[in-house]
């Protein structure tokens, strides 16, 4: 059976009433009968894990009831890996193979998949390792188990700063960064300094931020992938201090980095850097600094992504690139397609909870200026808005 935490209710009836929805209205919207809500409200019964889903979708929860209901246990999937474990307690080539492909998987997986949804599959994936760590294994098994537990680890933080989770993310950073000391691993360790770096950015402590990525290029393997992710970070972090000259240089590191390197055989990877990311980032970078060549940019990177309009193969990245767009058309006085483009971006429901800063920045300046549309892109911010814990 799920196990749901006593506050549900209670959050439910608090979300409903936010809205200003009755039972009934809420169960037209969600399909459920009024009955039934007014029992998951009071705790008379208790929500599958798709229902709290359902709910949250409904009410543009960000996932807040989906996280009080655990999956149930899969039982039988529990006694085939305690098979599996038996039968390669020793830490076969075949199980660190499997192992290591589950971390590619999930890394990828990253770009795509919700993180209220992800991070359940990270979670098991990690508790696999730990035990596979409890068992029988060579030092070199043993090193490439704390290797795998580190991108993991890491891995999670980044799910944890996407839900706004900071406690939990820092102390994640924390585990993952231990166990990248103990694995001799540095490309990690920067990687745990560059999530640092982006997490101080969204909370507006650019100095902070700053130092982390500049830590991270000095830690990182010299042209690896952590260290190309951090000199594009320490250009975002400079345009966001309104440093024009500091940004520019930074971008010109970046492109020197990047100018021969090629596509990764999963370009989705979170921890591998595409180099077609450059043009999105270079826009990201341009729009938050206000400079004009940002729009023209951002259009290209938009068109580039999403050629059709519907989101293309990267829904989080268009998203992304439609409110790079939209603070490109701010910075050129253009703020009603600012308000149409960011609401595109909103309503296409892939605005990660930590990136929705960015919306709430476009929110700010169109209400300042007094645009037409900045009423309407208000109603659909509040309508989509994440529920912050």
């Amino acid at each position: 059976m799920s196990h749901v935490d006593p506050r549900f209710g209670a959050q439910l009836r608090a979300l409903r009433s936010k809205h200003g929805l009755s039972l009934r209205a809420l169960g037209q919207l969600a399909h459920r009968g009024k009955s039934h809500l007014h029992d998951l409200e009071t705790g008379a019964k208790a929500p599958t894990p798709e229902t709290a889903r359902h709910l949250d979708e409904v009410l543009r929860a960000g996932g807040t009831l989906a996280c009080l209901v655990d999956q149930p246990v899969d039982h039988g999937a529990e006694a085939d890996e305690l098979l599996a474990r038996v039968r390669a307690s020793d830490v076969s080539a075949e199980t660190l193979a499997r192992v290591e492909a589950s971390v590619d998987d999930l890394a990828s997986a990253y770009a795509t998949t919700r993180p209220i949804d992800l991070l359940p599959m990270v979670r098991r994936q990690l508790a696999y390792v730990g035990r596979l760590l409890d068992g029988r294994g060579t030092f070199a098994q043993r090193r490439r188990l704390v290797v795998a537990g580190g991108w993991l680890t890491v891995l999670r933080a980044t799910v944890h700063i996407d839900l706004l989770q900071r406690s939990a993310a820092g102390a994640h950073l924390n585990i993952a960064m231990a166990l990248a000391e103990h694995g001799e691993h540095p490309e990690i360790q920067a990687w745990c300094l560059e999530t640092q770096a982006w997490d101080w950015l969204t909370r507006g402590d650019y100095r902070r931020a700053l130092e982390l990525s500049q830590q991270a290029q000095r830690m990182a393997p010299r042209g690896s992938s952590a260290h190309i992710q951090a000199t594009a970070q320490e250009a975002r972090v400079w345009a966001r201090l309104t440093d024009v000259r500091q940004t520019r240089d930074a971008l010109d590191r970046l492109e020197r980095l990047t100018v021969n390197l090629p596509v990764p055989e999963r370009a989705e990877h979170h921890y591998r850097y595409d180099p077609t990311k450059a043009l999105a980032y270079t826009a990201t970078t341009l729009a938050w600094a206000d400079d004009p060549a940002a729009e023209q940019i951002a259009r290209t990177a938009l068109a580039e992504l999403d050629p059709r309009g519907d989101g293309g193969q990267r829904p989080r990245r268009s998203a992304s690139a439609r409110l790079d767009l939209a603070m490109a058309l701010l910075a050129a006085d253009q703020p009603d397609e600012a308000s149409a483009v960011a609401a595109d971006a909103v309503r296409s429901g892939r605005v990660a909870s930590s990136n929705w800063w960015r919306a709430r920045e476009v929110l700010r300046r169109v209400e300042l200026i007094g645009t037409a549309e900045a009423a309407a892109f208000r109603e659909v911010y509040e309508a989509y808005r994440p529920e912050t814990r």
